[in-house]
């Protein structure tokens, strides 16, 4: 959420003192910003095991039958690399490895997201990091929320740290005692947490900058107005600044889901909120038809798109822009933040135009390998040296020609 001022002077100094003093700042924060008072930053095999004693049976199944979705769904991303033979003794090949270390940015202290927890630390995992080191801010108590932590145990989590802020991403972009340097930050977190993500970019590598959360709703005039209306509410209450969007061909559809907009929101527990993000960022738009619909919904490039229509299927393929499609009037978006199994870290503010869900692939490089033999080498290497020299890079053609020298020394 984009704060009323410029937090980047407050992040840059909290980096540097983080970078100074490492521990001793972490702590030092974490005392005056989540009121907790530690001795030491590091979640033991101790408070794993109470988080597990303490966490719900029901709610831990549940838990896990959504990693074993996430789980597969990810797992068809994994790929290996490929190598390409030429003739007369070349190849060619691209090898895909995983980053050493994986840094998880996961909100805490008054809210627990159990879910981002599963989103961000299985891909990681299938990808191969031989480390997942995760940072959450703790509650006054010095605890962090037992599902979240049950979450990490379930997802193969290698490390949780009691930290949050930009204080944290400091600590996984340039490494403190407790907190080992990762490679890439991935994970949602308030302003502060986004501008530090933007400001360790380059020492680190980062998953995104996530704005304020949105749904698109397509619905047609066999849409239940009533599902559509909790659709759209289910992300107004995420804050005041989250957009929910209808666009439809019906005007009664659009008239009916209005009035029941109003009936449902005062029912909300963060009825304050959901109010305050329909109100100012709440749109219905009345469509001439259902393929005007589609264009609207590729023009905005939602993070979430729902296709509420009776044959949902023959308007899919026209989605160019989005960051995840819920298709059919029986797939809230909701299905898809917990349990369905694609990811729920998804590109915001119209950036599904270039920017893809997190995946497998956002812990993974790929390097590439070049293998000549001598006589394929010495069959271009005169190619080569012509090529250099147009570019005016004498030593770079040399580099080539000295090999076609009989008398080498």
């Amino acid at each position: 959420m984009a704060p009323a001022f410029d937090v980047s002077g407050v992040v840059a100094d909290i980096i540097a003192d983080v970078r100074a003093s490492g521990d001793e700042a972490l702590l030092r924060y974490t005392e005056r910003f989540d009121r907790a008072k530690l001795t030491s930053l590091i979640v033991t095999p101790e408070e794993f095991d109470e988080a597990m004693e303490q966490v719900d049976a029901d709610f831990l199944r549940i838990l896990r039958a959504a990693a074993e979705n996430i789980r597969k769904f990810h797992a068809a991303q994994v790929r290996s690399g490929f190598v390409v033979e030429g003739e007369g003794g070349i190849l060619l090949g691209q090898r895909v490895l995983p980053i050493e270390r994986a840094g998880l940015y996961v909100p805490g202290g008054t809210a627990a997201y159990p879910s981002t927890v599963l989103m961000d630390a299985i891909p990681a995992k299938l990808a191969g990091c031989r480390e997942i080191v995760m940072v959450t801010p703790p509650g006054a108590d010095g605890k962090i929320a037992p599902a979240i932590l049950a979450a990490a145990r379930v997802a193969g989590v290698t490390r949780v740290c009691k930290v949050g802020g930009a204080q944290a991403i400091a600590a996984l972009a340039y490494g403190t005692e407790s907190v080992p340097k990762v490679d890439k930050i991935v994970g949602p977190g308030n302003a502060y947490v986004a501008e530090a993500k933007k400001q360790v970019y380059g020492v680190v590598s980062i998953d995104m900058i996530a704005g304020p959360s949105e749904i698109l709703v397509v619905a047609d005039r066999t849409a239940n107005a009533r599902h559509v209306a909790a659709d759209l509410l289910s992300q107004a209450e995420h804050d005041k600044l989250a957009s929910a969007v209808l666009v439809t061909d019906s005007m009664g559809l659009a008239q009916a889901v209005q009035a029941s907009l109003e009936e449902q929101i005062p029912k909300l527990a963060r009825c304050d909120i959901a109010r305050t993000s329909i109100d100012t960022n709440g749109k219905i738009i009345v469509a001439e038809d259902l393929g005007v619909a589609i264009d609207i919904a590729n023009t905005l490039a939602p993070e979430h798109l729902e296709l509420c229509l009776d044959e949902p299927f023959d308007y899919l393929s026209r989605v160019k822009n989005a960051g995840s499609v819920f298709v059919g009037k029986y797939c809230p978006e909701a299905l898809g933040d917990y349990y369905a199994g694609p990811n729920h870290t998804l590109p915001t503010g119209g950036t599904a135009r270039f920017s893809s869900p997190l995946s497998v692939d956002d812990f993974v490089k790929k390097s590439q390998f070049i293998y000549y033999s001598e006589d394929a080498f010495r069959a271009v290497a005169r190619d080569v040296d012509r090529f250099a020299r147009q570019e005016g890079l004498t030593a770079h053609g040399r580099s080539a020609t000295i090999r076609l020298e009989e008398d080498d020394a």
